[in-house]
């Protein structure tokens, strides 16, 4: 579902040791490390240019092969003094084989592991859920960018609206205290994807955060586009055209 989803940390040595010692647990290696990034598979991180860009109460649900390694990776967390959010067992308000464990990283963010059926088939990033301010004008918006994304609205639940696909999903949830300053990249088959993203939001009228074309930058084909969602969360779809 997601091509990456990117968090600004206060501290990127104290929460690359965090995601390091529970990701390690579920087979997920970190894949690339530089001045601006780390990152494991669809999940990166990079520091935060101040305090008020820190990204806040998002929860990442991450696949986990079996039970024994949802296990594994809260005891590797508590043990290693990281804080205790849920303890390994089933939820069955979620799917009836639903068994997930909860910490929280070094900024307050809820970190899950999650085995249920269809994470046999997955790795890396299974679910997130982001809180907003106001469900209704969240749910607009991303029923707005959805065509050109891949994603569909899944169950309308009360107090969150569930978006989906084959790979992933992700919930929006009604809360007064609003996920911030967390980054949302979908993947597109094509540019035409990417323009039609950025032209159909911005024209519904959500904010430009970057028009679309390339950003060599990044890599030799990379084309992208960006726009605001109602909190001020940072939405792309980018094609890698690799």
């Amino acid at each position: 579902m997601f091509d990456h989803v990117t968090i600004r940390v206060s501290d990127r040595a104290a929460a690359e040791r965090f995601y390091e010692t529970v990701l390690g647990e579920l087979g997920i290696e970190r894949t690339h490390s530089d001045e601006h990034f780390a990152e494991w598979d669809d999940f990166s991180l990079m520091r935060a240019e101040s305090e008020q860009a820190v990204t806040r109460r998002l929860h990442v649900g991450f696949a986990a092969p079996s039970r024994e390694h949802v296990d594994a990776f809260w005891h590797a967390g508590t043990e290693a003094g990281y804080p205790d959010d849920g303890a390994p067992g089933l939820r069955p308000q979620y799917s009836d084989d639903y068994y997930g464990a909860f910490l929280l990283d070094p900024d307050g963010n809820s970190a899950e592991a999650v085995h249920h059926g269809s994470t046999r088939e997955r790795r890396g990033i299974d679910h997130l859920w982001i809180r907003v301010a106001d469900l209704e004008a969240s749910t607009r918006f991303y029923e707005t960018v959805a065509p050109a994304t891949g994603f569909r609205s899944g169950r309308d639940l009360p107090g969150r609206m569930q978006f989906a696909c084959v790979s992933g999903s992700f919930s929006i949830v009604a809360n007064g205290h609003p996920t911030e300053n967390v980054h949302l990249a979908f993947p597109a088959a094509d540019n035409e994807a990417v323009d039609r993203f950025h032209r159909e939001a911005t024209a519904a009228g959500y904010r430009d955060h970057g028009p679309p074309g390339e950003r060599p930058i990044y890599h030799e084909g990379y084309y992208g586009a960006y726009v605001l969602d109602p909190d001020g969360n940072n939405v792309e779809v980018v094609n890698h055209n690799r």
